[in-house]
């Protein structure tokens, strides 16, 4: 019975201060924005909203994007992130992973 209680106080506490919207509206957000295929690879994106604030969008691919210029591609997850998201981020970072080092020093697959 204790449990019923905790458990229907926590819900009414996250739908009372809009945290569980939040996330699960930042999460649909975050996965448009990984389904946009303008850029070619499939990133994954994270958020970080602060008292209903969107801060931060973080765009970060599996491996560096030679395809394209990096100023050419800073402007597409630029327009995909204002496009997809309600609100536009203070800052959107742009992430490359580097993959692991191979034994000559450059980064592997």
């Amino acid at each position: 019975m204790f449990r019923v209680a905790a458990l229907v106080a926590l819900v009414a506490t996250l739908t009372a201060c809009d945290m569980f919207s939040t996330l699960t509206e930042g999460s649909k957000y975050a996965k448009a924005v990984e389904s946009d295929q303008s850029t070619g690879m499939k990133p994954q994106v994270g958020f970080n909203w602060h008292d209903g604030r969107l801060e931060t969008v973080t765009v970060l691919f599996p491996q560096i994007y030679e395809a394209r210029p990096l100023g050419a591609v800073a402007e597409v997850v630029r327009r995909s992130v204002n496009s997809h998201f309600k609100q536009t981020p203070k800052d959107i970072v742009l992430a490359f992973s580097l993959g692991k080092p191979t034994s000559d020093g450059r980064a592997g697959p």
